[in-house]
């Protein structure tokens, strides 16, 4: 099949063509946007200036927030720019490059969150071995596995839609550059495409959430016979860990688990996954937790960080 590209640039639709809409929602993303930064960074802060880098959870979820920080980045920036637009563009390299940025960065963030529930399988269930099974050079590892395997997944991910012919229409259903919306520009059948897309993006994202729901179906099975203030602490971690998985996983699900089609719903359920996700994470983790609320008050209501901790 020769790959012939008439298409230069993309026209993107947006979430809605109504003006009053369209500022009111530039008003909500920018709020989101800087709230995401703000959050983000006040837990990347926190962490590296006190001793919680040291205990794997903090370690990880560290990298959470930063996954988060890169991730809302390839997208919500552009859309907060275009919602001022009368119409917006991209042009195809670029479209490719936000492509392959996002499902990176979301690939490391679903991977992380797997790593995070399975420390915290290993803390509940394997209380005798944590230290061993989680030591620094084991959270390396598996951190350095995170991103391998998230490069992997959004190079796949890219390989498959670039060798594809683009020669107009050029107007994608989207505020940005995800593969259904671009199979249905496709000007060939697409059908194999689209099931390798399933195999790729749908079974990552559903094996994954198997997995996270497994292993904290073992940890609640565990924690039945804990007394009840260590039931309790672990049982608000894992709530925690659980409401961050539902809020992203459920809408990346719908999205990527069907059939190469698209909707216009898929609009809606991706800004949950790309915007209100990252935002709510900061919160999720500091609210719940008693020890990230107090090293926060020692961090910030104290003298400041002078020295930045390694991460070894």
């Amino acid at each position: 099949m020769e790959n012939t590209n008439n298409v230069t640039e993309f026209i993107l639709l947006g979430l809605s063509q109504n003006r009053k809409i369209r500022n009111l929602c530039f008003l909500l993303f920018l709020f989101c946007y800087v709230a995401i930064w703000l959050g983000n960074s006040l837990i990347i802060i926190s962490i590296t200036c006190s001793q919680l880098l040291d205990q794997p959870m903090y370690f990880f979820l560290n990298y959470l927030a930063l996954s988060d920080l890169c991730y809302t980045s390839t997208v919500t920036p552009k859309l907060v720019t275009d919602l001022l637009l009368e119409m917006s563009t991209i042009s195809y390299m670029s479209c490719m490059a936000q492509l392959f940025a996002m499902h990176f960065f979301g690939g490391i963030e679903i991977l992380i969150l797997t790593v995070m529930a399975y420390d915290r399988y290993v803390a509940i269930c394997k209380p005798l071995h944590y230290a061993l099974i989680m030591s620094r050079q084991s959270c390396n590892t598996m951190v350095t596995a995170c991103c391998v395997g998230a490069f992997l997944h959004s190079f796949v991910q890219c390989l498959l839609i670039i060798h594809l012919p683009f020669c107009g229409p050029n107007e994608l259903d989207h505020y940005f550059c995800d593969v259904y919306p671009l199979l249905k520009l496709a000007c060939t059948d697409t059908y194999r495409v689209g099931i390798l897309v399933v195999a790729n993006s749908g079974m990552m994202g559903l094996v994954t959430f198997v997995v996270l729901m497994l292993s904290y179906c073992l940890i609640l099975y565990t924690v039945r016979v804990y007394p009840a203030e260590s039931r309790s602490k672990a049982l608000s971690t894992c709530t925690s860990h659980i409401t961050v998985v539902v809020v992203f996983f459920v809408p990346v699900l719908f999205v990527y688990i069907r059939p190469a089609t698209t909707f216009p719903e898929d609009k809606v359920f991706a800004l949950f996954y790309t915007i209100i996700a990252p935002m709510f994470n900061p919160l999720i983790y500091t609210l719940r937790n008693a020890e990230m609320k107090n090293t926060m008050r020692k961090v910030w209501c104290s003298k400041p960080c002078l020295t930045a901790r390694q991460i070894i």
